[in-house]
């Protein structure tokens, strides 16, 4: 609805939505007077990072939806606590269970079924999932950086900054490509559909998610991404009619979510067992 056809282009759109995001925390962090701002460069260094890893999968993420179903890329992200598990393996930040490695082996089961269904259907859709694919790995890495290096920062602060540099990083990639532009005068409801993701996406989601990073685990964090292949399936089911579900795309899907499942039920079992 934000982006496509009589919207928004699609990285002005998300530059749009991260910049009103961005300037909303600021607003934020002065009226409050918070005092544990990004002050240090290390800070400063690794916190742009990750803005421009978000912004960097949300360019690949607003891509691949414009070919692959938003229900589709819900459950794609549903990898995410896989890919972060591995990565939190490979930097020590966090311990990684066995249950969690055999459900990641089982999710990319999953997401190769749904490549190759796509890719049957249309080169276009393979190469959305592909997109989606790599905006996951973008995702796992910048949840990484934060959870290692924004303990300190208030979540206000330190989301204002990480968006805003996702904001620039947006900008720039539109003006290369030439796709900068907006609309005028502004479409209503792709507007509406902005300001609600800049609000509601961003300056909520995002803040609450750092916040989360700061006072829990790295791995009970991204498992959140378990809500929006629910979500996602019941609004392509009522405004997505063109949506193409085959049977093999059901069951790829079915086998994302039985390695998600896999992992999560042997951790509780490794729990209950200590």
């Amino acid at each position: 609805m934000c982006i496509g056809a009589g919207g928004y282009p699609t990285l002005a759109g998300a530059a749009l939505r991260f910049t009103i995001a961005a300037l909303v925390l600021l607003a934020l962090v002065l009226v409050k007077g918070v005092k544990e701002r990004v002050s240090s460069k290390r800070q400063r260094i690794w916190l742009s990072l990750a803005g421009l890893l978000n912004g960097v999968g949300y360019a690949l993420v607003y891509t691949g939806e414009q070919s692959v179903a938003g229900a589709f890329a819900a459950i794609l992200f549903g990898t995410l606590p896989l890919v972060t598990g591995f990565l939190a393996v490979v930097t020590r930040t966090e311990k990684v269970t066995l249950g969690h490695i055999l459900g990641s082996l089982v999710s990319l089961l999953g997401v190769g079924v749904i490549f190759g269904d796509r890719l049957q259907v249309s080169s276009d859709q393979a190469t959305g999932v592909a997109l989606l694919c790599l905006g996951v790995i973008s995702s796992a890495c910048y949840s990484l950086i934060l959870k290692r290096e924004g303990a300190k920062i208030h979540p206000l602060a330190s989301t204002s900054w990480f968006l805003g540099v996702t904001a620039i990083g947006l900008w720039c990639a539109a003006l290369v490509l030439g796709k900068a532009s907006l609309p005028w005068p502004l479409p209503l409801r792709p507007t509406l559909a902005l300001l609600y993701l800049a609000l509601a996406g961003s300056v909520l989601t995002f803040a609450c998610y750092l916040y989360l990073l700061q006072h829990v685990s790295l791995m009970t964090t991204t498992t959140l991404v378990f809500i929006q292949p629910v979500i996602a399936v019941i609004v392509d089911s009522l405004w997505e009619a063109e949506a193409n579900f085959s049977g093999h795309s059901y069951l790829g899907a079915g086998v994302i979510l039985l390695g998600v499942l896999l992992s999560l039920l042997w951790k509780q079992a490794s729990m209950r067992r200590s």
